[in-house]
């Protein structure tokens, strides 16, 4: 019976750690996933890494004024004005565009047919795979938004819940200097703008930010000993 109930113990306590082992895969599979699909990893991206460093002046240039020019066109007007001129001359280059070509295979009697064939049938819609996938990844942001809201408002971790707090008290002075358009158009500079003064100041730019990682981490260290519930969480850990 002694044995039995060692081995029933130790079928078990296997049987735990192979869930504990297949829990954490799957929990790393998962922030891989989210992290693969998140802002960040876009603008990591080769194409969006090649536009921000100006490796090809003339697309970058391209895209910086376009994006630039519709963040000012949206400070200016409200969205619906921007998004109907977009279209009203999307529709006016088409409309003369088949007129023009209308008017040419009139004159040299040819049967070239519409402008836009191809176009036309080319296929725009969207398979229902591409459709999941998009919705899978938009559900684990969400839910992944969802549990940091619940850990942070519920005040699971201290320190966390008082470095949100902060960040939401300096956020309400720049709200109030600043509105959504212009911040927006103050990143949009700074994308096109840093990455090269940092590509070419690199070394200098990595010295300071160690300096001050250094001495945010040590301040952080210095309250999480006088907190109760980081000293709980250092405890654990």
């Amino acid at each position: 019976f002694i044995k039995m109930d060692t081995q029933s113990s130790q079928i078990s306590s296997s049987q735990g750690f192979t869930d504990g082992q297949n829990s954490a895969a799957k929990e790393s599979k998962l922030s891989d996933s989210f992290l693969s699909s998140s802002p960040v990893s876009l603008i990591q991206s080769p194409q969006v890494n090649d536009l921000i460093h100006w490796r090809d002046p003339k697309k970058s240039g391209v895209v910086f004024g376009l994006s630039l020019l519709l963040l000012l066109s949206l400070a200016a007007f409200s969205v619906i004005s921007v998004v109907s001129y977009l279209l009203l001359a999307l529709l006016c280059v088409t409309i003369t565009f088949r007129i023009y070509k209308s008017v040419v295979q009139a004159v040299q009697k040819s049967s070239e047919g519409h402008p836009f064939k191809e176009l036309i049938e080319k296929d725009v819609s969207i398979p229902p795979e591409t459709f999941r996938k998009h919705v899978d990844t938009s559900l684990t942001h969400i839910n992944r938004a969802l549990k940091q809201m619940s850990r942070l408002f519920l005040v699971e971790d201290l320190v966390d819940s008082l470095k949100l707090a902060v960040v939401m008290w300096m956020l309400t002075y720049v709200g109030a200097v600043f509105n959504g358009i212009t911040i927006l158009i103050l990143a949009d500079i700074l994308l096109f703008a840093v990455p090269p003064v940092y590509e070419k100041n690199k070394t200098q730019i990595d010295h300071y930010i160690d300096l001050v990682r250094t001495q945010v981490n040590n301040t952080i260290a210095k309250l999480q000993e006088k907190l109760p519930g980081a000293m709980k969480r250092s405890k654990t850990e």
